[in-house]
């Protein structure tokens, strides 16, 4: 059950491209924020590298100007945090690329993320029974690429598989040093998916997140998921203590 902290942000994310790779859980653990561990499926470790529509973005209720509908491309991975009473399921960012630097400013000073702001274009199209989404960011004077062609038709997330892993996280956790961590909720509704046809993901992953990362972004992926997503809301960050 989510705390009744005050709402910082509310959203609609849509058309969720997530591409998710096997990784050898040594190269995360300088990123992990403490009071947390990794989590894994089936006793693998996963990151994620997504792309998605930021959509009707209000800030403390507020619309601000040409700033309420962006594309977001972040690289994350999934941890857990217990509580005292129950474990919480989250998601730590290594990467999290927007097209404003103010956006990117509010969000590293308020919460200790890792954004950065660069160029960037999205594409969507709709022909027939297929969906293509394609998100694009200019690194290093290069455009990277994200993409997806999916069934338009929509499915329910099976419990138990690893969609429901990678989408069914509900809390952002990152590291303020290395005795405090900065927790924060995320809700929304189950999403529903689209099956995938086709997907395609060029970057500098070694520029982009580092050398450690390459080799594994450079592999087959274990799966590719979209889904169509729905109203977020994110709340105000606190402070937890190791120990």
């Amino acid at each position: 059950m989510q705390p009744t902290r005050p709402i910082f942000l509310k959203a609609r994310w849509e058309n969720l491209v997530m591409i998710n790779y096997e990784v050898d859980p040594a190269i995360l653990l300088p990123h992990l924020p403490p009071c947390t561990e990794l989590d894994t499926f089936n006793n693998k470790t996963l990151v994620s590298v997504v792309g998605f529509m930021f959509n009707d973005t209000r800030v403390f209720r507020f619309r601000w100007p040409y700033h309420t509908n962006f594309e977001e491309v972040n690289l994350r991975f999934y941890v857990k945090n217990f509580d005292g009473k129950t474990w919480k399921r989250g998601v730590v960012f290594i990467s999290e690329i927007v097209p404003s630097p103010i956006i990117s400013f509010i969000a590293n000073k308020l919460y200790h993320e890792h954004y950065s702001a660069k160029r960037m274009k999205h594409e969507t199209e709709i022909s027939g029974d297929e969906i293509f989404i394609k998100y694009e960011w200019k690194h290093r004077k290069k455009w990277n690429t994200l993409q997806v062609k999916a069934e338009t038709s929509l499915t329910d997330i099976k419990p138990g598989s690893e969609e429901e892993f990678i989408f069914e996280h509900y809390w952002g956790y990152n590291k303020y040093n290395e005795t405090t961590t900065i927790e924060y909720g995320v809700e929304h509704n189950v999403w529903q998916v689209h099956q995938v046809r086709d997907w395609k993901l060029e970057c500098d992953a070694a520029s982009l997140y580092g050398k450690e990362f390459e080799p594994f972004l450079a592999a087959k992926p274990t799966s590719v998921f979209l889904a169509k997503g729905s109203e977020v809301v994110i709340r105000k960050p606190v402070f937890i203590k190791k120990g």
